[in-house]
């Protein structure tokens, strides 16, 4: 059974058998319907987008999809007067979404949004769905979200050095030291595939852990541990953890709490070059950082693709933006393959050259002592001779 740290299972069944005799509150009953109609497709894997992944919706991305669709559409019902979405125009979506960037809508805490990108997407995919579910019926729908902009900015995030973390080891308590190890070790996904880590799940004495395929977001993964591995192997014996256990029994909001507090304390209120402050340090902050680490030391982006479980390599710059990388270009590095070639050809040859004047040598040696000696032989036959 996969752990599910915020309970996305429980929330989305409990608000759905609530709705499903109520309807969806302060919206008109035409959205109410459609909505659920749209979120029950998702749930069972019906009527996708042809370019979008098949099969069940998982319960975050539900809980996500009904999140935003009731609050676009609540939205819409007041500004534009739609009691039916399927009525609106593309202009006022444009309108729409392009004052929630420019910060004309604002939150309800009074902020500008940040993540406009990713409700854009979710009113894209429910009207994909709408086209499709029409198209089932023979009626041709426009796209009128065709030009709609799903770009968004990368939300800041807290970088940390190797020598920051060090630091903020030393002063953690021991269980959160054996975690933050682990997360900046492994970059593995904090908190879903964090939490769903057995002990059973580390091979080779503890040198190597196995991600499961069933606990992960994009695949299962083997991978070796190069900085915690006798951390763990301490961990588990001085709690007596058994084979079947969960590693961490942790809460993901005590946890952040926790790293914010020790963050702020040792590292200050000051903001970090990837522009988040260290005081809002988060344990998915160790996943950006154990990139920016491991980049540099592995041979080849695909094994690092694999570490991670990324099946894109834009999520390497994403998670590092390159922060902590170094030039490390050496004139060894100038000689492309064709010129070491033939300098090791030149090399060898004047290796073969000096080798041949060394026999010469050697030769005219010899043939010097012979001649000295014959010089020697003759001046002594003289002198016996006087």
């Amino acid at each position: 059974m996969k752990v599910d740290p915020y309970k996305h299972q429980e929330k989305y069944l409990k608000w759905k058998n609530i709705v499903s005799e109520e309807g969806i509150p302060n919206i008109s009953k035409v959205n109410s319907d459609l909505i659920l109609k749209y979120l029950t497709d998702m749930e069972n894997g019906l009527n996708v987008a042809s370019s979008s992944k098949k099969g069940c919706r998982s319960y975050i991305r539900l809980n996500n999809l009904r999140q935003r669709l009731i609050f676009l559409i609540r939205d819409f019902e007041i500004r534009f007067k739609v009691n039916d979405i399927r009525l609106i125009h593309e202009e006022q979506l444009h309108i729409y979404f392009s004052n929630m960037r420019n910060g004309i809508i604002k939150r309800q805490d009074g902020n500008v949004y940040k993540s406009v990108g990713d409700y854009v997407k979710v009113f894209k995919s429910f009207w994909h769905w709408y086209q499709k579910v029409k198209r089932k019926c023979g009626e041709r729908i426009e796209d009128i979200t065709l030009d709609l902009d799903t770009s968004r900015e990368k939300p800041d995030w807290v970088y940390l050095t190797e020598e920051q973390i060090k630091i903020i080891c030393n002063n953690a308590k021991y269980e959160y030291k054996v975690l933050i190890m682990f997360l900046f070790d492994t970059g593995i996904r904090a908190p879903t595939e964090l939490m769903n880590i057995k002990v059973s799940d580390f091979y080779n004495d503890f040198k190597e852990l196995n991600i499961r395929d069933e606990a992960s977001k994009t695949f299962g993964r083997r991978i070796k541990l190069m900085l915690c591995s006798e951390l763990i192997k301490e961990f588990i014996k001085l709690k007596c953890i058994s084979s079947e256990d969960y590693l961490f029994k942790i809460s993901p909001h005590a946890v952040n709490q926790y790293l914010r507090r020790l963050a702020e304390r040792i590292l200050g209120n000051s903001v970090s070059p990837a522009g988040q402050k260290y005081s809002e340090l988060t344990m998915y902050d160790f996943r950006h950082c154990s990139c920016g680490y491991w980049l540099p030391r592995y041979k080849s982006e695909s094994a690092l693709k694999f570490r991670f479980g990324w099946k894109k390599s834009d999520k390497i710059h994403y998670y590092s933006e390159m922060l902590g990388m170094r030039d490390t270009i050496s004139e060894e590095d100038m000689f492309v393959d064709i010129t070491k070639t033939e300098i090791e050809k030149q090399l060898t040859k004047s290796e073969n050259e000096k080798e041949m004047l060394k026999d010469r040598m050697q030769i005219l040696e010899s043939q010097m002592q012979r001649i000295l000696q014959m010089v020697n032989n003759s001046c002594l036959i003289v002198k016996q001779e006087d």
